[in-house]
């Protein structure tokens, strides 16, 4: 005859097991509490001593007289990300992660992103030469990967400028100075060069001397260095005049717009004639008889 055998089976969730593990985890917690509190007082004095020390190094790099704000700016923002890194790594060890296993972890992680991000690093190493070697700097406008504008800051991957529509243009740093740039302010003068296309029936000893007296007459126009005049080219309608004239950085703009102006109300004052144009067309007519056949 078989047997019934009875099992008592205890629950896993019994209530107190539960009451077990509530108690562990309240004690992990309070026992994390003074960890938490302390970290909290390492981010708060951290980030107190990171803002002192950007105004510290502003203060001695602003006290030289000849002291460059591109440079200021990017010595910022590196000193202030390396610090920021430095304060996460200071407040995870606090909170009980070890320091080495968490450097392996950024190692390891530091090598994946920078395969992915070879071009921010390109980036990185062109602002780099931007701020050694100073191919400009902050307030200079420049010209380069078909942009024009003035640099408005010089930050760590990349270029910001300000067009004359005040648009925002960013320019990646990598690129950028491993390309062109054109600089307009680097020296404090500027030439102009003016083309400008006159009729064929002109003396041109007389217009030579209309465009030197409209020349003399201006002020923003320099006398040194010396304008000049040539004829640059002979055109089926015209002869076309080149003119260079120099003028101060800041004078520039006003310089060549003033210049149009003059100039041409110093040609109809004087009777120089300007090409206008023209086109010739031939009409020929062909009266054919057609043949009978």
């Amino acid at each position: 005859m078989p047997q019934t055998v009875t099992t008592n089976h205890t629950s896993v969730f019994s209530k107190e097991k539960i009451d077990h593990y509530v108690e562990i985890l309240g004690d992990k917690i309070v026992g994390f509490i003074p960890s938490i509190l302390l970290a909290i007082g390492i981010l708060i004095a951290g980030l107190i001593a990171i803002k002192f020390i950007r105004k510290f190094i502003t203060r001695i790099i602003t006290a030289r007289p000849d002291h460059d704000p591109t440079l200021l700016k990017f010595i910022l923002d590196v000193s202030t990300w390396a610090l920021r890194i430095l304060l996460f790594v200071t407040i995870i060890d606090k909170l009980g992660v070890g320091t080495t296993s968490f450097a392996a972890i950024i190692g390891a992680g530091a090598v994946a992103i920078g395969l992915s991000l070879q071009g921010s690093l390109s980036n990185f190493a062109g602002g780099l030469l931007i701020i050694l070697f100073k191919p400009f700097r902050v307030g200079d406008y420049i010209e380069a990967q078909g942009q024009g504008g003035t640099v408005s800051s010089i930050q760590i991957f990349s270029t910001r400028l300000i067009t004359s529509n005040n648009q925002v243009v960013y320019l990646p740093n990598g690129t950028l100075s491993n390309n062109t740039i054109k600089n307009f302010s680097q020296e404090p003068l500027r030439r102009a060069e003016i083309l400008l296309n006159i009729a064929y029936s002109n003396d041109l000893s007389h217009v030579k001397n209309v465009i030197f007296k409209a020349i003399k007459a201006d002020e923003k126009i320099l006398p040194q260095p010396k304008p000049a005049v040539e004829i640059k080219a002979l055109t089926d309608s015209a002869i076309q005049v080149g003119i260079y004239i120099w003028a101060e950085r800041a004078k520039y703009g006003a310089m060549v717009s003033d210049f149009h102006e003059n100039i041409k109300d110093a040609f109809e004052q004087n009777g120089v004639e300007l090409p206008t144009s023209h086109q010739d067309v031939s009409i020929t007519y062909t009266n054919k008889t057609p043949e009978v056949k």
